[in-house]
């Protein structure tokens, strides 16, 4: 027996293995299948976020039919094309799974994916992606709406025709079926759109739609092909089932949980608590070896108030009479009269106008149309906050005024129901181009939408849902769903397939000259309106009598004439003529009318030509009525945001595409906010309500009690107006991204106090403003600059700039130049030459900023240089920044200068021409206390100095009125106007 060599047993070895793997190679490699190959890797990976009942990003990833449906963010798969699909995007770009999850897909598996997708993304039963194919109602209805119902839809039928349902369709209009099931080439409405005829080219523009393009025909044409497939879609909304997308450990977060009222904590420093709020911030200062500062004195205190409460210092008198009151309760008098002040309307209103997004121009255009209404919810806001309306009414009238009442057939509008109606503007107020035809399309109408839903997410429920819109919160559980439930809910009035233009903007076509606005105004202004307008007329028709005997008389002097060159025969038979009614000719008149009237009219174009007097006066009659008709008084008409009945269906938009809907959902809010097992219940308004009654049902859940954000929020903003900065120090974000609040306890405190105080701001107010903490002076220690820096533990008061509006109101009032007269139109600005902006002068000067009109493109330069917000869409918070153009302003503007000399002129005045006692009564005019012995020295010693240099500048000029005097006192007041000590309140 021969023995083989070990060596050639390795070689034979190697040459099997070899031609083994060879003609493995020549054998194509298994496609892998979802089932087998797949699902196991989704499982273990990814399935613990996007399965049945905890579907992140709209996203199941355990069935093939889920895959095949795709998620949020549109359909995952591309049959063949891995580097097009989604799902490949994600996982080999390393977006997911997320980083901090623990099983990262390994390379393996992610070429798996590949390989699959590659192959066509096969099962056991064929491609994943035929079910996904299939077009229903579903992609047809939207598409209607989107390129077709308004002129074939609920509003307008045009030939009869309705395209909102597969029904519809079949039923037709005057020219037959829409469509004819299995036989697209037959379709009537499929020939229109080949032959461009629909949606007709000249209406384009007109309804803010698109034509149709070839992907949506072919669509259209597969589904009809089809017989039109309809399949059963749930409508999305909350049940009592368990919510697949939002968990109770994601309401655990403390913003999510309702406040509860904390007990009242005990302290050391017990003799500075004067109400909870102390014990409380008493309780977290002495956890760091803190206290608070030395109570402020007196004069510090009333200022400090009257700016908060009013915006504008107080009054000498009125600091005399605190200064005098030695009784226990003298502060909180005080405080209780500025509280009463009709100024604190005008204070508090415009923090809230600020959330609201207030203006009185539409903004995105150049041209910035005018909100001719606008003003009428300024006003409400004023009036409410001085009435002290319970905020929790206050809510409900701005989300639902118009479903509190039957307003459209009350006997008489009650000043009830104006309020609520005037309320509702609050959600008319975000930036609206869409007055403009180029701007009018769904698109367009969708901004508008969403930013009146930030306007209300950030403002009233502190949370930032914007990017719902498009995909589910990164760091919030609010899936893209709640933000799609949230828009329905405010569908039944703002619909972008069912749309009301915003107001009349010149030039463009068929704009509704009055589309957004109501009539509903009280009594006494309809019946002032109405006698105006007969005035009005009278005026007219004054103006117009004019000319009716000259008309006469001309028009008797050229028929005679050319009755004259008539033949003889006929001269007198053609007066006859003139002079018979047309029903009463006979035949020959109406044989001679025809050959000769038409040759007897004149018009007052012809009467011109044939007499200049005529002409003249014919031209100034012209003239006056048109001035006239110019000024005719406008029909009282109110901004407002009312619900129209029948809303079109609300889907879901993939990425927040128009042209890319999902799945349908019903009205909602954020299941985050709720127990997860209450639906959200809508009623009718009244029996036999034409509305919703949507946006009703979102204002009393905003305003039940156990609301988890809306008296938190409030009481926040409330808090940071008072003490410089927010419990929670981000106004409108009490998500995760927000701040923490410093104060929890003390939060949840004022919150449930809020509701068990009835919703009363003013008692907010005053609780706020007569604690210990409120009375402390602003003064920083090193201690304290070491410890609390920022002033988070309210150690201290803080030092705060005034605000614009304050700036310019206070610079107005100590130069005597205020004009207090309230509420009504705003004043119009306009572009000095210089190219500044300002607002009109009266004969009483000035009024407050809040009524002067506050247009997004021309804000008034003083407000807008100390940061006055563009209304972009709102303004939750606003910056607060220093830059050189505020001194600059406040140095160089000529209406800075003239007000300064119109404060000399006011000390002056009332001081006389004593420089001392002038020094004095500047300083308490303006800084809200008399001078220090060194601020009077150094005053003194200017105006001495001052009063050299006019003199030598003015030579034989300045003894005469004491010229150089008076300009002195003008400089010194400037001063004033520039010091920090008139633009700070300590």
């Amino acid at each position: 027996m021969r023995v083989i060599r070990p060596a050639f047993v390795v070689i034979f070895w190697l040459a099997s293995v070899l031609t083994a793997t060879a003609q493995a190679a020549d054998q194509p490699a298994k496609s892998p299948i979802f089932e087998t190959d797949i699902l196991p890797i989704f499982k273990a990976k990814c399935a613990s976020c996007h399965n049945p009942r905890a579907k992140k990003a709209e996203l199941d990833l355990t069935t093939l039919d889920a895959v095949a449906k795709g998620g949020e963010s549109g359909e995952l798969i591309v049959g063949g094309k891995p580097d097009d699909s989604l799902l490949y995007e994600m996982i080999h770009e390393g977006l997911m799974p997320p980083e901090d999850f623990k099983k990262p897909l390994t390379k393996a598996e992610i070429e798996t994916i590949s390989r699959w997708i590659q192959a066509g993304a096969k099962s056991k039963n064929g491609d994943a992606l035929s079910k996904a194919d299939l077009v229903t109602q579903h992609d047809i209805i939207p598409l209607m709406n989107l390129r077709c119902t308004v002129c074939h839809g609920l509003r307008k039928q045009e030939a009869g025709l309705d395209l909102r349902s597969k029904s519809s369709m079949l039923k037709g209009g005057k020219s037959g079926p829409a469509i004819v099931l299995g036989k697209p080439e037959e379709s009537l409405i499929l020939k229109r759109l080949h032959a461009a005829e629909m949606p007709p080219r000249k209406l384009l523009v007109r309804f803010g739609i698109r034509p149709m393009n070839s992907a949506e025909i072919a669509m259209l044409s597969k589904w009809i092909a089809a017989d039109g497939p309809e399949v059963e879609m749930q409508l999305d909304v909350a049940t009592t089932a368990p919510d697949p997308l939002v968990t109770d450990e994601d309401r655990k977060f403390w913003a999510f949980q309702k406040p509860n009222r904390p007990a009242v904590p005990r302290v050391n420093h017990q003799a500075l608590v004067r109400n909870p709020l102390d014990a409380f911030l008493l309780k977290t200062l002495e956890g760091q070896q803190l206290s608070y500062s030395p109570e402020a004195d007196k004069l510090t205190l009333i200022r400090r108030v009257a700016f908060d409460l009013t915006g504008l210092a107080p009054d000498w008198k009125d600091v005399e009479t605190f200064l005098a009151d030695d009784s226990p309760k003298a502060y909180e008098k005080m405080v209780d009269r500025y509280l009463a002040s009709k100024r604190y309307g005008e204070r508090w209103g415009q923090y809230w106008l600020d959330l609201a997004g207030y203006a009185d121009s539409e903004g995105k255009r150049s041209a910035d149309p005018i909100r001719p209404h606008a003003w009428r919810y300024r006003d409400y806001v004023i009036r409410a906050f001085n009435a002290d309306k319970p905020y929790d009414r206050f809510l409900l009238e701005q989300i639902a005024g118009d479903e509190l009442a039957d307003y459209e057939h009350a006997a008489e509008v009650t000043p009830q129901m104006y309020d609520n109606l005037v309320a509702t503007a609050f959600l008319r107020m975000a930036p609206d181009g869409t007055g403009s035809d180029i701007v009018d399309t769904a698109v367009e109408r969708m901004e508008v939408i969403a930013d009146e839903l930030n306007i209300f997410t950030a403002g009233i429920l502190g949370l930032t849902m914007k990017c719902a819109q498009c995909h589910s919160h990164k760091y919030d559980p609010i899936p893209q769903r709640d933000y799609y439930r949230l828009m329905a809910v405010f569908k039944g009035a703002y619909d972008e397939h069912d749309w009301l233009k915003p107001s009349f903007v010149p030039g463009q076509t068929e704009t509704a000259k009055a589309g957004r606005v109501l009539v509903h105004v009280l009594a006494d202004e309809l019946t002032k309106w109405q006698a105006d307008k007969l005035q009005h007329e009278q005026r007219v028709t004054a103006a117009q009598q004019k000319l009716k005997q000259p008309r006469k008389l001309l028009i008797e002097k050229l028929r005679s004439e050319r009755i004259a060159k008539l033949p003889a025969e006929v001269q007198e038979k053609v007066k006859q003529l003139l002079g018979t009614p047309k029903p009463k000719r006979n035949a020959e008149q109406k044989q001679l009318a025809a050959k000769y009237e038409a040759s007897l009219k004149f018009d007052d174009k012809k009467l011109s030509k044939a007499d200049s007097d005529f002409k003249k006066l014919a031209a100034a009659t012209a003239k006056q009525v048109k001035e006239l008709t110019a000024k005719a008084p406008k029909q009282p008409q109110i901004r407002a945001l009312w619900d129209r009945g029948v809303p079109s269906p609300t889907y879901i938009y993939r990425r927040g595409d128009v042209t890319n809907p999902d799945r349908l959902v019903g009205p909602g809010v954020p299941a985050v906010l709720t127990d997860g097992k209450t639906p959200f219940d809508v009623q009718p308004p009244w029996p036999g309500a034409n509305k919703s009654g949507r946006r009703l049902a979102l204002a009393r859940w905003l305003i039940e009690p156990n609301h988890p954000l809306t008296s938190r929020v409030m009481i926040n903003r409330i808090w940071k107006f008072h003490f410089g900065r927010g419990i929670v120090k981000s106004l409108g974000n009490f998500g995760h991204t927000g701040s923490r609040p410093t104060q929890p306890e003390l939060l949840d405190w004022l919150s449930r106090e809020f509701i068990d105080r009835e919703w009363s701001i003013k008692q907010m107010h005053r609780l706020m403003m007569t604690s210990s903490a409120y009375r402390q002076s602003s003064q920083m220690t090193d201690k304290l600059a070491e410890l609390d820096p920022e002033n988070a533990l309210l150690s201290r008061m803080p030092l705060r700039r005034m605000e614009a509006e304050v700036v310019r109101d206070s610079v107005l009032l100590v130069a005597g130049r205020l004009d207090e007269t309230r509420f009504g139109q705003p004043d119009p600005v306009s572009v000095r030459p210089d190219g500044l902006v300002t607002s009109t002068e009266s004969k009483q000067g000035w009024r407050r900023s809040i009524y002067v009109q506050h247009r997004r493109k021309e804000m008034p330069t003083i407000l807008e240089n100390f940061d006055l917000p563009q209304m972009i869409p709102n303004c939750v918070e606003r910056p607060s920044a220093t830059v050189a153009s505020q001194a600059l302003h406040l140095s160089n503007d000529s209406m800075i200068l003239k007000l300064s000399g119109q404060f000399a002129e006011r000390v002056q005045t009332e001081a006389g021409t004593e420089p001392y006692r002038q020094i004095e009564h500047a300083y308490q005019i303006a800084l809200s206390r008399p001078p220090t012995d060194e601020e009077k020295q150094v005053s003194l010693e200017t105006l001495a100095a001052l009063t050299k240099r006019w003199k030598a500048e003015l030579g034989g000029e300045a003894d005469k009125d004491n010229e150089a005097e008076k300009r002195a006192l003008v400089n010194l007041c400037h001063t004033l106007i520039n010091s920090a000590a008139f633009l700070y309140v300590d």
